[in-house]
């Protein structure tokens, strides 16, 4: 579990030093976990089908991680409580800042979930094509 803590650790310090060196306005750990993301996927690829894509201490110690995520949103909490004048002069943007970002990023991954997804490509498309025969091909090779 102590490999899969550095490995964590390793690819938040990775997407630091990316956003350092190219000035990126995007978080380090969120760089780091997509190059986490990357590197399980390309793991899946390269092994048989029958191992599991997730290395299983990697597994036990986002599952410890995650079990005390709770936490992590007390300073949050604090910092809301010590801005409430601030709350009271500007609850209106900030409310519609909250439900305007909510809507954009629902609506957003719905859009990218309809486009990547098998099921909704169409049978004229080379990746659908590649992914299942269609019943005009079956009826060509019976």
């Amino acid at each position: 579990m102590l490999t899969a803590i550095f490995i964590l650790l390793g690819c938040e310090l990775f997407g630091e030093v990316v956003r350092g060196a190219l000035h990126m306005p995007i978080p380090g750990p969120v760089i780091g976990m997509v190059v986490l993301t990357i590197g399980l996927a390309l793991r899946q690829q390269r092994q048989a089908p029958a191992r599991t894509p997730v290395p299983t201490s990697l597994d036990q110690a986002a599952a410890t991680l995650f079990e005390y995520m709770g936490l992590l949103f007390v300073p949050a909490g604090v910092g809301i409580i010590d801005q409430v004048g601030l709350l009271r002069q500007a609850w209106l943007p900030i409310l519609g800042g909250a439900i305007g970002s909510t809507i954009l990023s629902l609506g957003l991954t719905g859009i990218v979930m309809h486009h990547i997804s098998p099921a909704n490509q169409s049978a004229e498309s080379p990746a659908a094509a590649n992914l299942a025969p269609s019943a005009r091909d079956a009826e060509v090779v019976s």
